[in-house]
């Protein structure tokens, strides 16, 4: 039997030589070799560890250590999680969508919150400004404050029935744009002079109404960067969003459709790509293709044509909100828009061909749409990319398993839902007189007096076209007094 050993160190390499943990195979082979212990020398010099020793000794960290991935099994392990998280989208938005407009809204308030986290957090912060109060702070209140201001808005617009009746919202809906807009002064001015009252050492407390004759040199490049960077943020992200959310009011076709050309394109370019590409497109992405591109382009506008086709059969797609508890079963009744409906289309008379056409308008739209989402939004993309190799990162963040964050997965979902916003509005939007619009003028334009006579005024056509009874008239004048002369 072995001696017991007495007084025996091992030499170890940096602060944990006497922290009291098992040594690892690789330090244990910087020491010389000693009786008992379950090293001795090569032939060549080099050190070896004992086999019965090893076997007979608790396995160590080191020993426990699995193999590294091969680069084969590295792409493979993240195809595979890519892939999974990528149905678990796709089955999660289509549940959202059928259960009503109310949730799609929640997702895209969701996704702008998160997106602009991930922008704001890859800028980085220099040294001297990292103790800085507040700063972090006041970019949140400036979602806050964008996001006050565009979600009331579209309620304003959308809701004026509902929002201009009561007595509660009124004075919210009449000067909305008023207040967002002493809300953005206030944290305008707060934003810098926080930055300054935690920066300076110097700098008295003047208040922050005084903040701007408090300025210092020194101090300028990190205020303005990380203002311009907020507001760039704002409008790249929030403001985008925006838009996708109304045209989820103008009815779910105009928001799912684009969204899924963006899609398909996505997918079709990774397809031909890999097929068939050979012609690098753009240094910022050096996977995109030419090919991909092209091929990509073919196929969404086909999937375009099938999916516009199928959608344009049911109300629940094509009509405008007017109930936010709306889902796939109960549906929306609406007036459906020229665009859904067949027109008749023939040939130019030199083709010697006289034969008509029924085709809906939306078919000849779509191929903007398909083209736009194919040729332009990509290119959101690329902007995303230069701005990550700008910052030295490799995704905006980590949201989702497989995909990076959710900025990555949505930088040409941004710039489609503007472009699908402002087609709709320019070319296939029919305006025409709303409740909302009505009572808006109304409320907004007249008197007391004269809204009364509007009133008086209205009952009395009613009465006349037999749409309520005479009955309703009468109890009318008799509430609302005398006519006026």
């Amino acid at each position: 039997m072995a001696k017991p050993r007495r007084n025996i160190q091992f030499q170890h390499r940096g602060s944990n030589a006497h922290d009291g943990r098992r040594p690892s195979v690789s330090e244990v082979s910087e020491s010389p070799s000693e009786p008992g212990s379950p090293v001795k020398a090569g032939m060549n010099g080099k050190v070896e560890v004992s086999t019965e020793e090893v076997q007979s000794a608790p396995l160590g960290p080191a020993l426990t250590e699995t193999p590294e991935l091969t680069e084969y099994e590295k792409k493979k392990q993240t195809f595979i999680t890519r892939t999974i998280w990528t149905f678990i989208m796709i089955a999660f938005f289509f549940v959202a969508m059928f259960s009503g407009h109310i949730y799609i809204i929640g997702i895209i308030t969701t996704i702008q919150i998160i997106s602009f986290k991930e922008v704001i957090a890859i800028a980085n912060v220099p040294s001297r400004a990292k103790g800085l109060k507040f700063t972090r702070s006041l970019n949140w209140y400036f979602l806050g404050i964008a996001m006050y201001y565009l979600y009331g808005e579209s309620v304003i617009y959308y809701f004026k029935h509902i929002v201009l009746v009561d007595k509660v919202l009124l004075p919210f809906a009449t000067h909305h744009r008023f207040i967002s807009f002493m809300l953005y002064t206030i944290g305008q001015l707060s934003y810098s002079y926080c930055a300054i009252d935690a920066a300076s050492t110097d700098t008295g407390d003047t208040g922050f109404v005084f903040f701007v004759g408090s300025l210092q040199k020194g101090h300028y490049r990190f205020q303005f960067t990380q203002f311009a960077w907020t507001h760039m943020a704002l409008y790249l992200i929030v403001v985008q969003a925006h838009f996708v959310m109304n045209n989820i009011f103008e009815g779910m076709i105009w928001f799912f459709l684009p969204a899924s050309l963006v899609i398909t394109n996505d997918i079709f370019a990774y397809i031909c790509g890999i097929a068939f590409g050979r012609t690098q497109l753009i240094k910022l992405s050096p996977k995109k293709t030419v090919e991909g591109f092209v091929g990509a382009w073919v196929f969404t506008v086909i999937f375009g044509i099938g999916m516009t086709n199928v959608l344009m059969r049911y109300s629940y797609f094509i009509c405008p909100v007017d109930d936010l508890g709306a889902n796939i079963f109960t549906g929306l009744t609406c007036t459906p828009n020229p665009v859904f409906l067949p027109q008749a289309y023939s040939l130019p008379a030199w083709t010697n061909i006289s034969r008509t056409f029924h085709i809906a308008p939306m078919q000849f739209h779509i191929l903007v749409f398909a083209t736009f989402a194919s040729l332009i939004a990509p290119f959101g993309g690329f902007f995303a990319s230069g701005l990550k190799r700008t910052f030295k990162v490799k995704d905006f963040g980590e949201s989702i398993p497989g995909h990076g964050g959710i900025t990555d997965r949505m930088d040409c979902q941004f710039i489609m839902g503007f472009f699908a916003f402002m087609y709709y509005q320019s070319f296939i939007a029919v305006y025409k007189a709303s409740v909302g619009g009505v009572m808006e003028m109304a409320i907004q334009g007249l008197s007391g007096e004269d809204q009364v006579e509007v009133v008086r005024g209205l009952a009395k056509y009613l009465v006349n076209q037999g749409v309520v009874a005479e009955g309703v008239l009468e109890c009318l004048n008799g509430e609302l007094g005398p006519r006026r002369r």
